[in-house]
């Protein structure tokens, strides 16, 4: 049994909502169920068609695919979405340079695939927050590499930038996990509008204070405006029954 929830806020700063969400409790094509955030990047509309366009070809790609496996079915969508954003940006000068991060999952019984590309995450949260996904990020390899710690990352000046994205390169490569759920796990997706503003610890709190699925979601939006709301603020949940 499956719940789920999904929001997505334009934030206090900006102009429009460069991000896209997208869920379906039930199967697309050979997947269960499926649910993507992406995060668009570029000037003007770029952005926004850029993320829409990216979810838009993944579903597609999933419906007509013929593969069993996720990693194959997801790699195969997130290319073709690269190649059509990159298409689409050298036949239109206004799109270039566009490009979007993308997460996503699909849930089999108690176990969760996961890909993405770019900064936006994926957490599974229960008695303790678990950040699943890496970020690809400038900020996250000087981590990695020890140049700084997480805290200096936090407010590091270049933490907007992204080392890899979707339509940035001739082919993109994402990252895939899979994860075991436990009784009482629950999945979040969501942009870098929500985990710039709240720590991961916030967020853990924030979920466990709210009732209901519906209530937590609009309660992390929330409290991420309300610590400035300074991007666009994406979130979907998913509670799994995994007896």
């Amino acid at each position: 049994m499956l719940k789920t929830f999904s929001i997505t806020d334009i934030g206090r700063k900006r102009k429009v909502n460069q991000d896209y969400v997208y869920t379906s409790e039930t199967s697309v094509g050979s997947l269960p169920n499926l649910f993507i955030v992406a995060d668009g990047m570029g000037g003007h509309n770029a952005g926004d068609y850029a993320s829409k366009l990216t979810v838009e070809t993944m579903i597609s790609e999933i419906e007509a695919s013929f593969e069993k496996n996720p990693v194959k079915i997801f790699g195969k969508a997130i290319s073709a979405a690269n190649e059509l954003i990159r298409r689409k940006a050298s036949q239109m000068p206004d799109m270039d340079g566009m490009g979007t991060t993308v997460v996503a999952a699909t849930c089999f019984g108690k176990y969760l695939q996961v890909a993405n590309v770019g900064d936006s995450r994926l957490y599974v949260v229960g008695s303790r927050i678990r950040q699943i996904t890496r970020d690809h990020s400038l900020v996250e390899e000087m981590v990695r590499m020890g140049t700084i710690s997480p805290a200096e990352a936090r407010n590091h000046p270049d933490k907007n930038i992204i080392t890899r994205a979707v339509g940035a390169s001739e082919s993109v490569e994402a990252d895939y996990f899979t994860v075991e759920l436990e009784e009482g796990d629950l999945v979040l997706l969501c942009t870098d509008g929500l985990t710039n503003m709240l720590e991961d610890e916030e967020i853990r709190m924030i979920l466990g204070g709210a009732r209901d699925i519906v209530e937590k979601a609009e309660a992390l939006v929330a409290a991420a405006n309300e610590n400035g709301g300074k991007d666009n603020i994406s979130v979907v949940l998913i509670q799994q029954d995994v007896k």
